[in-house]
């Protein structure tokens, strides 16, 4: 194993509150828009909270802040031996998180959202794909939006294949193609090589997107489930992407 240096940055956002005028109505959000007229993704985005660490819900320790459940349904519907294997995941985490004990890339949708790194789109106006660039490792996703059906037959990819088409102002990206090496987050959540990602991107105004994604396994979940995120942009002068190369760490020092 090779170990190299790590940066990390910690993000931390506080919320304003707008209120209006009693009776007053809020304007619409303006969306902003490229010359063909699709929304524009152009920027660079960021999560906030601890999906990485786990989707559900959990309490705050020395290693971790607590968070909310990212997952809409709450629970993931794991097959009862599917949950077995989830459970072993969870008490070996430490060394057995291929992220975090390998540097293996985080798959689909973890790389969106691992250690709530930034990562930036770059979107043409009749563009026949979508950019995205993460600092993770210097990973990279390309979001074919000409049309083009999946290749034939399973190809094992870490971050899959992506194939995207807009549902008004929505970027719906199928992905499938997946390696069954990856995991959702730090808590053993896992797929196998079924794996069927849906991500939507909807821009709620200039600076959030709403961030939901659908998760079809058949081998491991009962039924499809999904994750929601708020996606915040950067804003910052001269804000841009550093290199981020993965380092295994001490597991025992910085996760639970």
């Amino acid at each position: 194993m090779i170990f190299r240096k790590t940066t990390r940055f910690i993000f931390i956002a506080g919320a304003v509150l707008v209120g209006y005028t009693w009776g007053q109505s809020a304007k619409p959000a303006v969306v902003p828009r490229l010359a063909d007229g699709k929304p524009n993704l152009n920027g660079i985005w960021q999560t906030i909270g601890g999906a990485d660490v786990n989707l559900r819900e959990h309490a705050a320790d020395k290693f971790a802040a607590g968070a909310q459940s990212v997952v809409a349904e709450q629970e993931i519907p794991y097959w009862p031996e599917s949950l077995k294997q989830r459970q072993e995941n969870f008490e070996k985490r430490r060394t057995a998180d291929p992220e975090t004990a390998k540097c293996d890339l985080p798959g689909v949708p973890r790389i969106t959202y691992a250690h709530n790194l930034p990562f930036q789109i770059f979107q043409l106006p009749k563009g026949d794909k979508i950019t995205v660039l993460y600092e993770f490792a210097q990973a990279h996703r390309f979001f074919y939006t000409n049309g083009t059906a999946h290749p034939p037959g399973h190809i094992n990819w870490w971050l899959g294949d992506s194939r995207a088409k807009w549902e008004g102002d929505t970027l719906v990206v199928d992905s499938v193609d997946f390696i069954d090496e990856t995991w959702f987050d730090h808590a053993g959540d896992y797929h196998s090589q079924d794996l069927h990602v849906v991500e939507r991107y909807k821009l709620i105004d200039a600076d959030h997107i709403d961030y939901k994604v659908e998760i079809e396994d058949p081998k491991v979940f009962s039924k499809p489930w999904h994750v929601d995120l708020i996606l915040y942009r950067r804003k910052e002068k001269n804000f841009q992407l550093l290199d981020y190369i993965c380092y295994a760490f001490d597991i025992d020092k910085y996760y639970p």
